[in-house]
């Protein structure tokens, strides 16, 4: 296919862009292909040359370039095309130059017959003139070496010039007699070379000529259509003649096949035709660059016209070709040269191959990562130039991955595509604050903060606050989702968060009940630590964001009187948090004080929770709470050796001898000892506190100062060993004596008492006993429950009364024989005392 590409004028058929495009990139036709190569005139010194002579010849070295003329002249040429050096050999047309690998030595032909070989550097060599034209010539590829300098000439004849050791040249006919030798090929020890019968090779360490490729199109004459040759490889040939390429591949024959043979052979491993005459071919990778000289005809006049050359990329197949790719190249003067006109040079190593026509030298190359971001950039692929950009970024020279990125964010806003080129932002702007500002006034102009806002720096690298304040101000009036959004998800020191509630407040006053912006206004609270002034807003709205809030800013001392409020909205997570936080919210406390039933399903939890926050009520809430599990709760006092819980906790579990051990072994104090055998009024546990202390003075001192009035203190005194200093013992058994004296007197004061109570009570039950008791038809018999009264009148009357008014028939009370007196059965089985006597009637 053929387009147009670059400002060189070269001429390709572009396929039209589609009007179909996606989100991100145009799609394009698929003929669209980017070009392979791209080109460049040799200008500077080359220019110059070329307007006043045309070029006849050129070879390329990798350091160099050396280009000869129709008028004898050969210059030499840095890569840019400046000349640097100018010979004048002859006054006619420069056939061929030929250079060695290192560049340091020149073999120039000339159409009057002249041939120089020489040093650029030492200028001596050979200079011979022959009585015909020499078409060509070809140094040794390492000519420099004292053992290769050699070169050869053709003419009507292939010559090859050997210096001996005398330096004396030695010349040597290799082959004649087939018309004039025009073009040859030096590669180690292997000389090709093409006449008018075909192509030959000759292996100069065996001195034979191994084989001869015949001349496909004999029609066409040799002079006009000249053979090109290169080496692919040291045993590979590639010949482009006429209209068809061989490939050629020097062989190895087996020494059984060799008797008068050369040693070697030539197989051709592939052979195809082409469209156009060849002009040049030289070696790409695995692929072939060729030069075409093209013929077409004029539609109206039916006229052959010269066209431009074509410079196509082919990959060879063992009998056909396929193109890579084809570009006409326009040169100067095309329109009047022929295909000899044309020649194709290349630079070994190098993809850079030198079209030469008389009147232009055009350089082609790979297009580099550069050229393909041009081309991509060029269909508004902007994607993946920056793609490729970025893959390539230490190989780039002339685009700046940031420039692509912008020009790709401005495609994409043209585009209408705002939440993509937000998106991008991140990536392409980076850390560079000034371009992310420019950004973010391109969008405001735009109308589409909203699409760049989610994408905002807000991480260590920020924008000035006024950027993030005017996005908020923006959103504050067209918006208020979007403004709430962005308080919620943007750190709170982005912006001047007192200007903003500020702002805030003053919207409020016009819509009060506005949900959103109140909540916002809780957030601004937030970031500003106005923490009570935020809660209040989310409990009047019942968010339960007031939950996270006061976790999260210990917020439980403002939450004390709105317990019942906080309880309406969410009573799970409420209990959760009040059973969470017993520590900072006394919620179980106050319940127990209140009913110490009410809770007992938390009273596991509660000791645990006193245990760790609140040890002063652990003990009180112990004793009383029926419900706490006494074996957990002695474990987790065993475990903080809280001694005093667990003294309660095992007297309360029945072990009272273990309790006053660890009173006596852990507190070691004589009065809690004391004070708690008193509570148990058990006389075994006085005994285990009078053996611990018998050999402890300052214990001894205690019981006796306490003893006294629960166990008789004698039992003590015999116990103490003599000679035992005790501590105010004197005062310890004056203290005895008085608690003696005291305890005489108080029971004399009872005695007094008791008697004086007795008299009075006994005055009150005589007086009482002495009443009369109404016997009526009511009152029943306790024995038999009947009447007590007989139904017939005429019946003696059999009752029996108690003073304690118990009646019976005379007949159902027991007969006793022992006493005349007697009791009320009823309360003599309730032993009661008097007034259960007998009261005849």
């Amino acid at each position: 296919m053929m387009a147009e590409t670059q400002a060189f004028p070269v001429a390709r058929e572009q396929a039209e862009e589609s009007p179909d495009e996606s989100n991100e990139e145009s799609e394009e036709d698929d003929s669209d292909e980017e070009p392979k190569l791209k080109y460049e005139r040799l200008s500077n010194g080359v220019s110059d040359i070329l307007q006043e002579d045309a070029a006849s010849c050129m070879t390329v070295h990798e350091k160099f370039l050396a280009l000869g003329t129709h008028n004898g002249k050969v210059y030499l040429l840095d890569i840019q095309g400046n000349m640097t050096q100018k010979f004048d050999i002859s006054s006619v047309k420069i056939n061929q130059i030929s250079l060695d690998d290192s560049g340091e030595n020149v073999g120039i032909c000339s159409e009057d017959g002249k041939v120089q070989v020489f040093g650029l550097y030492s200028r001596e060599g050979l200079h011979e003139i022959f009585d015909c034209p020499i078409k060509i010539v070809a140094v040794h590829p390492q000519f420099a070496k004292s053992n290769c300098k050699q070169f050869v000439t053709g003419g009507n004849k292939l010559l090859l010039y050997e210096r001996t050791w005398l330096n004396r040249w030695k010349t040597t006919v290799l082959h004649e007699g087939e018309g004039n030798i025009t073009n040859i090929k030096w590669r180690g020890n292997l000389i090709a070379w093409a006449n008018n019968m075909g192509v030959k090779i000759y292996d100069i360490m065996t001195r034979q000529r191994i084989t001869n490729v015949p001349r496909g199109d004999t029609s066409l004459r040799p002079d006009m259509y000249p053979c090109s040759l290169f080496w692919k490889d040291n045993l590979t040939l590639v010949v482009g003649w006429g209209k068809s390429v061989k490939v050629c591949s020097v062989k190895e024959r087996h020494a059984s096949e060799v008797r008068d043979l050369p040693s070697r052979y030539v197989e051709i491993v592939s052979q195809f035709d082409t469209e156009f005459f060849i002009s040049g071919i030289a070696p790409l990778c695995d692929q072939f660059v060729m030069l075409f000289y093209v013929k077409e005809t004029s539609d109206q006049k039916n006229k052959v016209f010269c066209a431009r050359p074509r410079f196509d990329i082919i990959q060879p197949h063992p009998d056909s070709y396929e193109e890579v790719s084809s570009d006409a190249i326009t040169v100067r003067g095309f329109q009047e040269n022929e295909c000899r006109d044309y020649r194709l040079e290349y630079a070994e190593g190098e993809s850079l191959f030198y079209i030469i026509s008389p009147r232009d030298v055009v350089l082609a190359k790979e297009r580099d990562q550069d050229d393909h971001i041009d081309w991509l950039l060029g269909r508004k692929k902007y994607e993946e130039a920056l793609m490729a950009a970025e893959i390539s970024q230490k190989n780039i020279k002339r685009h700046d991955i940031q420039d692509i990125g912008i020009a790709y964010i401005a495609h994409l806003l043209e585009k209408g595509a705002y939440d993509t080129a937000a998106r991008k932002c991140q990536k392409i702007l980076g850390k560079n604050m000034k371009l992310w500002e420019e950004e973010v006034i391109r969008f405001k102009k735009i109308g589409q903060l909203k699409a760049i806002s989610r994408y905002l720096p807000r991480g260590d690298l920020r924008l000035k606050p006024v950027i993030y304040e005017m996005i908020l101000d923006e959103f504050l009036k067209t918006d208020h989702e979007s403004f709430a959004t962005l308080i919620r998800e943007w750190p709170g020191d982005l912006y001047n968060g007192k200007s903003i509630a500020k702002a805030l407040k003053g919207y409020l006053s016009r819509y009060p009940e506005n949900r959103t912006l109140l909540e916002a206004l809780a957030e601004l609270y937030t970031y500003d630590q106005r923490y009570d002034q935020a809660l209040e807003i989310y409990l009047t709205l019942r968010n339960k964001e007031a939950f996270e809030l006061i976790h999260k800013h210990d917020l439980f001392s403002s939450i004390k009187d709105k317990i019942v409020l906080l309880m309406d909205f969410d009573k799970e997570k409420a209990v959760d948090m009040l059973l969470d936080n017993e520590d900072k919210i006394s919620f179980l406390h106050k319940l127990f004080k209140r009913d110490h039933h009410r809770g007992q399903k938390y009273h596991e939890k509660q000791i645990h929770l006193y245990a760790e926050y609140d040890r002063p009520n652990l003990l009180p809430f112990l004793r009383d709470s029926i419900h706490c599990p006494l074996e957990k709760a002695l474990e987790i006092c065993h475990q903080r050796n809280f001694v005093e819980e667990t003294v309660f906790l095992l007297s309360r579990m029945g072990n009272s001898r273990k309790a006053l051990q660890m009173i006596m072994e852990e507190l070691h104090n004589v009065d809690k000892a004391i004070e708690f055998a008193k509570e148990q009024d058990d006389s075994e546990l006085w005994e285990d506190l009078i053996l611990y202390s018998i050999d402890k003075p300052k214990f001894i001192n205690g019981l006796l100062n306490n003893i006294g009035t629960h166990v008789d203190p004698i039992l003590l005194i015999h116990r103490i060993k003599e000679g035992m200093e005790i501590p105010n013992l004197r005062d310890s058994l004056v203290k005895i004596l008085q608690d003696y004296n005291l305890q005489i007197l108080l029971r004399e004061g009872c005695k007094k008492i008791l008697v004086s109570d007795s008299l009075s009570l006994l005055k009150k039950m005589h007086k009482t006993q002495s009443k009369a008791i109404l016997v009526d038809d009511e009152k029943i018999c306790e024995a038999c429950l009947s009447s007590i009264l007989p139904s017939d009148s005429s019946k003696p009357l059999g009752v029996v009364v108690f003073n304690c008014r118990h009646m019976f028939h005379r007949e159902c009370l027991p007969v006793t024989t022992s006493t005349p007196v007697h009791f009320c059965n009823i309360c003599s089985a309730k032993h009661r005392g008097p007034g259960s006597a007998i009261l005849d009637s």
